[in-house]
């Protein structure tokens, strides 16, 4: 199959939010590339390559445009260049190897072998819904899950993506599980890799989520539709249970946290890299 790789090159943060804009408006699969001599450091004000990939009868110009609406930036001119089966495979298991999420915790491409036999190895390929472990956002949520989940917990993941959350949470030992998205392709990709990895939980949209509330709530979306679901997701959680919130700049925040203060002893408890975490307790 022939496909197209669409190259902007952008600020660090704002390629990061396009990346995941990109992935929301169609786009295949996004990686980003650094432009630095010395790839392993970025400093203030450094740039990276962002490179989507979209099948040969898309439309580059609408999918940019798309990715734009939703992540509220103005994209740079970008160039599109055809890309054959064979070399984009190629091309993503390159840049793609096992990440360390924590001491015990990694996540690892089907192609790459576990780094640490005794540590907790999650199997997720790059693909066509969003949550691979490398963006910071997910990572302060695989975190928070490693720290506060409790066995046995009942936990939902709203905005599942590839199901990395309610994967993770299984591995670590939660109860019922419960994963859900608007995005059929995100449903599916959950499914698959929950399966892949021996994890049961279920896969459902939003109407037909089961019933009840549950001890954790998990939503790494962005910050104004994580604001606009604060009471559905407030009657989703059970008193005393808690919300881990993320896919937020550390500039929103505040109004985040704020959005959720009738429900719950919100907080921001971790920012990294311009991205923040909130959490909190339900009364």
């Amino acid at each position: 199959m022939a496909w197209l790789s669409i190259t902007l090159e952008l600020e660090a943060l704002q390629a990061e939010i396009l990346s995941d804009a990109l992935l929301e408006a169609g786009a295949e699969s996004v990686a980003l590339e650094s432009t630095s001599k010395d790839p392993a450091t970025l400093e203030p004000g450094a740039r990276l390559r962002v490179i989507a990939l979209a099948r040969a009868a898309a439309d580059p110009a609408a999918l940019v445009a798309a990715a734009e609406a939703i992540a509220a930036i103005k994209a740079p001119r970008f160039t599109v260049a055809p890309l054959e089966e064979e070399d984009w495979v190629r091309r993503s298991q390159s840049q793609f190897g096992p990440i360390r999420i924590s001491g015990r915790l990694w996540i690892v491409p089907s192609w790459h072998t576990p780094p640490d036999a005794q540590a907790i190895a999650v199997r997720l390929d790059p693909g066509l819904a969003f949550g691979t472990g490398s963006h910071v956002s997910t990572r302060l949520v695989l975190q928070y899950l490693e720290t506060h989940l409790r066995p046995g917990d009942r936990v939902l993941d709203y905005g599942c993506g590839s199901g990395i959350l309610a994967i993770v949470a299984g591995k670590l030992g939660a109860g019922e599980i419960a994963a859900t998205d608007i995005d059929p392709q995100a449903l599916a990709t959950t499914a698959a890799n929950a399966a892949g990895n021996g994890v049961d939980l279920s896969v459902a949209a939003p109407e037909s989520l089961p019933a009840g509330a549950f001890d954790l709530v998990l939503a790494n979306i962005l910050a104004d539709p994580l604001i606009a679901l604060a009471p559905l997701l407030a009657a989703r959680t059970r008193r005393g249970g808690r919300i881990a919130l993320s896919g937020i700049l550390e500039s929103q925040a505040d109004e985040v946290a704020a959005a959720y203060v009738r429900d719950f002893d919100a907080r921001v408890l971790a920012i990294e890299e311009g991205w923040a975490l909130v959490e909190g307790e339900r009364r």
